[in-house]
C-alpha cells in the first residue's frame, strides 16, 4: 500500500500533466463564428509581477550587503516592509530564465539599479507578456473577427490582428501580435518589441530580437490558462516558458480604472526643470 504522501504526489503529477487542457466535458461559451468567447475583464493572481523567476522573500527590491546580511538599498529603506518581495514559487518552468553569462550579468547590475532602470517606475508601457501579469486587470473585447486587449496600468492596448502584415516598421513598447487559432486556443505571436521593456521588477531583460507566443485556453467559465513561450537568441540560450491561470473578475461592477500613471510620474522625470525646483 503506498503512502498518503506518495498518493498525493502522485496525483500531483497527473495534474501537472493535464494542466494544459481542460477539464473533460467542459465546453466553453462560444460566439457566433464557434470560437470560446474570452469577453470579460481578467486579473492574475500572485506576486509574478515581482520576479517571474522561483525565489524566496527579499527585503527590497534593491540591496545592499548588511553585517548579517542583505539590506535594503537606502533609497528604499524607508519603505520598509511596503518595499519587500513576497516569496513565490514562480512562473517560469524549470525556475529560472536560462540567460547567457554577459546576459545575466545585465540582470544582476539591472536589479542592484532597480529604481533608476526599470521602465514601470517611470509608467512606459509594459510590454509583453509582463502586461499580463501585473497587479492590474485587462479587459478583452472579442467579436467573430477581432480580438482587442486593454490594459488598465497606463492605458496599454493590444489589437490581435488575425491576417499577418509581414514584419513590423518599426519596434515599439507593446509589439506587433498576430494571432491564429489551434482548435479552441488562442495563439498569439508578438515581435518588433522594443528592447527597453522588461519581465518583472527583479531586472530582467531581453534584446529587441524577443519573440513571445502565448496561448489563450478558456479551461472554465471563469478561468484562462495563459501560457507564454520566450526567444531571443542574443540573451538567452534557449526559449523559456512560463505558464499561470487568469481569473475572471466577479464583481457585478467590475470594470477597467483609470490609471494613465504619466502624470503622476512628471514630478518624478521633470520636475527638475521647474522655474523653481520642488526639493527632490
Amino acid at each position: 500500500m503506498k503512502s498518503p504522501i506518495a498518493l498525493l504526489l502522485i496525483l500531483m503529477a497527473g495534474a501537472a500533466g493535464l494542466g494544459a487542457q481542460p477539464p473533460r466535458g467542459f465546453q466553453p461559451q462560444r460566439l457566433g463564428n464557434g470560437k470560446p468567447d474570452f469577453n470579460g475583464i481578467w486579473q492574475a493572481l500572485g506576486p509574478f509581477h515581482y520576479d517571474v523567476e522561483r525565489h524566496m522573500a527579499r527585503p527590497s527590491l534593491m540591496l545592499r550587503d548588511g553585517p548579517y546580511g542583505p539590506l535594503p538599498a537606502v533609497p528604499l529603506l524607508r519603505l520598509g516592509a511596503v518595499g519587500s518581495v513576497p516569496g513565490s514559487m514562480g512562473i517560469v518552468e524549470g525556475g529560472k530564465i536560462p540567460y547567457k553569462p554577459e546576459a545575466q550579468a545585465k540582470r544582476e547590475e539591472n536589479r542592484k539599479n532597480w529604481l533608476d532602470r526599470d521602465p514601470e517606475v517611470k509608467c512606459y508601457l509594459p510590454g509583453i507578456p509582463r502586461a499580463t501579469y501585473m497587479p492590474f486587470p485587462f479587459q478583452i473585447a472579442q467579436n467573430n473577427s477581432s480580438f482587442f486587449i486593454a490594459y488598465e496600468y497606463a492605458g496599454a492596448v493590444r489589437d490581435i490582428l488575425f491576417q499577418d502584415p509581414g514584419p513590423a516598421e518599426t519596434d515599439s513598447w507593446m509589439g506587433q501580435s498576430v494571432g491564429r487559432w489551434e482548435g479552441d486556443t488562442l495563439v498569439v505571436v508578438t515581435t518588433g518589441l522594443n528592447d527597453q521593456t522588461w519581465f518583472d521588477r527583479s531586472g530582467t531583460h531581453h534584446s529587441n530580437q524577443l519573440k513571445v507566443t502565448e496561448r489563450f485556453t478558456m479551461m472554465s467559465p471563469n478561468h484562462i490558462r495563459y501560457e507564454a513561450t520566450m526567444e531571443d537568441p542574443e540573451v538567452f540560450t534557449a526559449p523559456w516558458k512560463i505558464s499561470l491561470p487568469l481569473y475572471r473578475r466577479m464583481e457585478p461592477d467590475a470594470r477597467l480604472m483609470d490609471f494613465k500613471c504619466v502624470e503622476f510620474v512628471e514630478e518624478l522625470m521633470f520636475g527638475e526643470y521647474r522655474r523653481k525646483p520642488l526639493p527632490r
